[in-house]
């Protein structure tokens, strides 16, 4: 995304190029509308008014452009995307009604990755108008955040350590003055056993702490946001293979998307005490690696045998969500690339959503929906619960049947949360393997928007 031009701006009725926008059905008889030079024009470019397609057409001495949609009377948060991917530098309108959900798509179509890699032939700014000048300032920083959680998750592990969250922490602080805590070294061992523990074999400037922000009114509802920051996951002693270790850069995407969401929430003045908890580790291989079999201690005072090294993501977010329920919040929603289960059951579009609370599933679900951001809602069985016993600890932190994986890891951190608090678990992928108009391949945001439509929806702002 352009730094320094807003991809979207007012529309002053300022010199702009049109664009148009048909589906495959309205096509035959919105394109009698074009002169014989400009049938020809779309008709070389094969533009029948499907999905995604871009047309140009010559109009005098200049042009305009055509986009396929699947319903121009219903746009989603995509329909533009291809367009502003596709399209030369330059200032744009839709020609017909306004682009509403659409501005997101525009905004993070023209995302790039260029920390270290620049392109070789650059473009400039697309911007798109509308007459919607008061939802300008919430568009960007939706997109914005999104675009935080794809440069965090895409920087490598060497760049993107524990000391770069806590950096990423501390920039989030002081932009809305909220004030930040780290905990590391021998008190993060004593106060946050399973994190320092999961994090304790990494190199020295990659060494395991615990950030905690906390921002607003005390007298507010407390709102609490979790995320898994596991900056690169070997997998520990029970080492993953070389594809599976492949895309372990992104095992901190949970801490992305509450940093995010942690910004969305203070820059909108939602009406909350926040406490935003990123536990930030590097499951290392080394002497003072924990092993399997090993028994931890938790900050809640459980136990926890060591059943699989590379379950570690859950005993990080235990002592981080126990802390948190020390607040006695109104709403806890953590986020975490947690497991393969998830992405086998519902691929990586779909992050896999587990709560306490049915109506708090659903107004989760409904806001996704909305946004084009849906979760799917996974259960939390009590039958299942006993696939964590332990015969030496309180509890197991990985089940030996690999029958509902997803669900036994959120049965897991459900241990860890207090009594009675309503809670939201989001098992998201945080990576997009293909790439999408608006969404291109690499680090992702899945069930950002959706938490941030419903929170706005709870609480309110300013």
């Amino acid at each position: 995304m352009a730094d320094t031009t807003p991809l979207i701006q007012p529309d002053r009725g300022q010199d702009a190029i049109d664009i148009h926008l048909v589906n495959r059905d309205g096509f035959p008889e919105w394109v009698k509308r074009l002169s014989a030079g400009q049938r020809a024009a779309l008709e070389a470019q094969k533009f029948d008014g499907s999905g995604y397609q871009v047309g140009i057409v010559p109009d005098g001495d200049g042009w305009f452009a055509v986009g396929g949609v699947a319903n121009p009377d219903k746009l989603s948060s995509w329909c533009m995307a291809k367009l502003a991917e596709a399209l030369p530098e330059g200032t744009y309108r839709r020609a017909e009604g306004d682009p509403g959900p659409a501005l997101h798509g525009w905004q993070t179509a023209q995302y790039g990755f260029e920390r270290y890699k620049k392109p070789e032939k650059p473009v400039g700014p697309r911007v798109l108008l509308t007459k919607e000048a008061g939802r300008i300032d919430a568009a960007i920083a939706e997109a914005q955040a999104v675009c935080m959680v794809r440069d965090l998750v895409n920087t490598p592990a060497e760049d993107m350590g524990p000391e770069a969250l806590e950096a990423a922490c501390e920039n989030l602080a002081k932009t809305h003055s909220a004030k930040l805590a780290i905990t590391k070294g021998d008190t993060l061992e004593r106060d946050y056993p399973m994190v320092h523990a999961v994090g304790r074999a990494a190199a020295r400037h990659h060494a395991p702490r615990i950030m905690h922000l906390t921002w607003g009114h005390e007298s507010d509802p407390v709102l609490a946001i979790v995320g898994k920051g596991v900056c690169f996951d070997s997998g520990g002693l029970d080492v993953k293979s070389a594809t599976g270790m492949k895309l372990m850069k992104k095992d901190m995407g949970g801490a992305a998307h509450a940093i995010a969401l942690a910004g969305l929430v203070m820059g909108a003045g939602l009406k909350v005490r926040l406490h935003l908890f990123v536990p930030a580790v590097e499951n290392a291989i080394a002497g003072n690696s924990f092993r399997p079999g090993d028994v931890l201690q938790t900050r809640k005072g459980l136990t926890v045998e060591i059943g699989n090294t590379d379950a570690e993501g859950r005993l990080i977010l235990g002592d981080a969500l126990t802390r948190a329920s020390e607040e006695k919040p109104d709403l806890i929603i953590d986020f975490a690339t947690l497991t393969g289960a998830a992405r086998v059951a519902l691929g990586p579009d779909y992050p896999a959503l587990m709560t306490r609370r049915d109506e708090t599933a659903q107004a989760l679900i409904d806001a996704g929906k909305a946004s084009d951001d849906e979760p799917w809602r996974l259960p939390l069985p009590d039958a299942y619960r006993e696939w964590l016993v332990s015969d030496i600890a309180d509890l197991n932190n990985a089940h030996a049947n690999g029958f509902a994986g997803a669900s036994v890891a959120g049965l897991f951190l459900d241990r860890f949360v207090g009594e009675g608090i309503d809670w939201a678990h989001f098992d998201t992928f945080a990576w997009r393997p293909v790439a999408k108009p608006g969404r291109p391949k690499g680090g992702d945001a899945y069930g950002l928007r959706a938490s941030w439509h419903m929170l706005k929806a709870r609480y309110g702002g300013t």
